[in-house]
């Protein structure tokens, strides 16, 4: 699940606050959007949303990095290549 990568991505997209599954689909058309050697970096929030948008994201093909978390939200690196 989690690789090492650079810590400066291509794209940012910030999901805190937004609801369940509409997370995910934002996520995922973010990601569909990226080359393959572009990272997708995006701010979730803990709970129903890291549940829901990284295992989704996993079963997609996708690599998943947790550069940042603390009690309310998270940091991902989302690596699209390996699709």
């Amino acid at each position: 699940m989690i690789k090492d990568f650079k810590s400066n991505s291509n794209q940012h997209i910030n999901l805190r606050g937004t609801p369940c599954p509409l997370n995910f689909i934002k996520c995922r058309l973010a990601v569909e959007k990226l080359a393959s050697n572009q990272l997708l970096e995006v701010d979730l929030d803990r709970g129903e949303p890291e549940e829901m948008v990284i295992p989704g994201l996993i079963e997609s093909g996708h690599q998943v990095q947790i550069v940042f978390q603390n009690e309310n939200w998270m940091k991902l690196m989302v690596n699209p290549g390996c699709d």
